[in-house]
């Protein structure tokens, strides 16, 4: 979701394919598996983000946990099929509810531990809420509009039009502009000041771990404390709080979430 933290280079890691879902083409990262008996692991991006703006996150994680790992740009997003279409308030659960059930069967994804960044984070709380899933690992997420939320969004603008912003994302993206202004417009809208997924949260059942980094400026404490205070279903909940660490966890203390993964996946049910 950040409209700082763009990386100045993609470090490619495989070639990417293209994925039929629903009669859009997903660009899609699949790193097969090289340990019998995990979970699989589907990446889901932020809200300025692509498949190849994980860098070498998904790559890194596959090598230290052998698990299989999946990371997709979602339409309109990366080199995915175009958007057609404003964004609604129900963007997320339009994502989470009927696209990525669609990609996970595509790709034959039981039952796969969900890695979410920002609004992506979301999307895995809110298909875990209804979909069978193994766990939820939710980074810089959010459950509901807050005010320090939208100031932040609002600042993004300026940065859009005075620094390089637009020429970063345009190394990542058809189409830089749509990227930016569906994230920007939507959150910023009259409509979308009521948006909630406190309800969708209420459906967990398997564990969760939430992650944020405490110079975060987008999300804050008060949204870890409503997963745990929502997900009453949840097999555990674990919340990660780290230090010297913005926006982007993966990015400012790989090491940290990378070692926080693992845990995860050893921990998880049988």
């Amino acid at each position: 979701m950040t409209a700082a933290a763009v990386p100045s280079a993609a470090r490619t890691v495989q070639a990417p394919t293209r994925v039929d879902v629903l009669g859009h083409r997903l660009e899609v990262v699949d790193l097969p598996a090289q340990r019998s008996g995990r979970p699989s692991l589907v990446f889901l991006h932020e809200g300025l983000g692509s498949a190849a703006m994980w860098r070498d996150f998904p790559a890194q994680i596959a090598h230290a946990t052998g698990a299989r790992v999946v990371a997709y740009s979602r339409v309109g997003f990366g080199r995915s099929s175009p958007r057609e279409g404003a964004y609604t308030p129900r963007f997320m659960h339009e994502e989470a509810l009927d696209i990525l059930p669609a990609l996970r069967s595509s790709l034959g994804l039981d039952r796969p531990v969900l890695v979410g960044h920002s609004t992506g984070a979301s999307m895995s709380l809110i298909h875990a809420g209804q979909f069978d899933t193994a766990g939820v690992i939710a980074m810089a997420p959010f459950v509901y509009v807050e005010e320090a939320n939208l100031q932040t969004i609002r600042a993004a603008r300026k940065l859009w039009r005075d620094t390089d912003l637009r020429a970063k994302l345009a190394r990542y993206h058809d189409d830089a502009d749509s990227v930016f202004w569906g994230w920007n417009d939507v959150w910023l809208s009259p409509d979308f000041s009521g948006w909630s997924i406190e309800a969708d949260i209420a459906g967990i059942q398997c564990p969760v771990l939430a992650i944020l980094g405490d110079g975060d400026r987008y999300s804050t404490p008060a949204q870890v404390a409503a997963i745990e205070r929502h997900a009453t279903h949840a097999a555990s909940f674990e919340a990660l709080h780290l230090a010297g660490c913005g926006h982007s966890p993966h990015r400012d203390q790989p090491r940290a979430v990378a070692n926080a993964i693992e845990r995860f996946l050893e921990q998880l049910p049988d």
